[in-house]
């Protein structure tokens, strides 16, 4: 039998590569594999409709299950994943000093309000601060590191009581130096955080403790994607989603194997200072398996995103966890 020939595309991750580079091949698939930005990815995903698997962010994913005909089912695998204390950014002058200080004032948002970053990073200041789950009612959209215009090819739509406008002639870092937002929730940092005398910092200096402390009270760890298939296809071949699912994880075990093999010399293969102590730390507070795949080991924050999905007015129902990933999959 002929192989079933797929599109498929994602970020250079380094739990992907065995999969991108062809070490790891789906049982009676065929991937041909391209890398870009997860923005590059999610363009040639919904726009301009060239790719049969991809990674795509959780948010706008939720976003295609609110429309009568959902054009993809998703595997229950996470690509990118982050927590989020750290994606809140103030200016550096503008008398912003705890996340309380927020609350009712303009804020911006990185590209489109919903983006997997912001919605973490609101989940996040609710649970810890108790910052209502939209923050503000007055929102700016705009890039953080250039100027662009409206992706209105996005899936999700902002609640209509949310005065929200797009910038596209300024970034959001040119907003917070200017005083016209009071803060940004946003996945990428302005240019110049780390620049002596930067004009924008993040609110919480001190966020990697924060962070931590929050995996070990809650247990989880933020995924921002997840893998999609086209519907149509999964339609016709419901086999696929078990098939990649298993060369997904696959190809995480051999990183993964990796970082716990060389741990037994110091991780001297990697460019990276203290690796091996930063790999102890966190192999005692999140165990062998990190980052982990599957519906079990994910439920609670699955569960903890699609809830606050709907707070935050981005979908109109909350999604359950069953109707998100192809059956196939869910036993794990």
């Amino acid at each position: 039998m002929t192989d079933l020939k797929l599109r498929f595309a994602c970020d250079r991750y380094a739990h992907m590569r065995a999969l991108l580079e062809g070490r790891i091949k789906p049982e009676g698939i065929e991937l041909t594999c391209s890398n870009f930005r997860p923005e590059g990815v999610f363009q040639r995903l919904i726009r301009d409709q060239v790719l049969d698997v991809s990674e795509l962010g959780m948010s706008f994913y939720l976003g295609t299950l609110q429309q009568d005909d959902p054009p993809f089912i998703a595997i229950p695998v996470f690509p990118s994943r982050s927590f989020r204390f750290s994606a809140v950014y103030v200016g550096a002058d503008g008398g912003i000093e705890t996340p309380e200080d927020l609350v009712g004032k303009p804020m911006g948002e990185l590209h489109h309000y919903g983006h997997d970053g912001g919605v973490w990073s609101r989940i996040m200041l609710s649970a810890e601060y108790g910052l209502p789950p939209r923050i503000s009612d007055t929102y700016v959209t705009a890039g953080m590191r250039e100027a662009h215009g409206p992706r209105d090819w996005l899936p999700i739509s902002p609640p209509p009581e949310l005065e929200i406008r797009h910038d596209s002639d300024h970034t959001l870092e040119e907003l917070l130096i200017a005083g016209e937002i009071a803060g940004a929730v946003s996945a990428h940092p302005p240019l110049t955080l780390h620049d002596p005398g930067s004009k924008v910092r993040r609110l919480i200096p001190d966020w990697e403790p924060l962070e931590r402390d929050f995996y070990a009270r809650t247990g989880i760890f933020p995924m921002m994607h997840t893998l999609v298939i086209r519907r149509d296809i999964y339609r016709e071949n419901r086999w696929v989603a078990r098939s990649l699912y298993e060369a997904f994880k696959a190809s995480k075990k051999e990183i993964n194997d990796f970082y716990n093999t060389n741990a037994m010399d110091m991780h001297r293969l990697l460019m990276m200072p203290w690796a091996s102590d930063h790999f102890a730390e966190n192999r005692k507070l999140m165990g062998d398996d990190p980052w982990p795949y599957g519906v079990a080991a994910n439920r609670k924050a699955i569960e903890t995103f699609c809830r606050h999905h709907h707070a935050q007015g981005i979908s109109k129902r909350q999604v359950t966890v069953e109707e998100m990933f192809a059956p196939e999959t869910l036993e794990d």
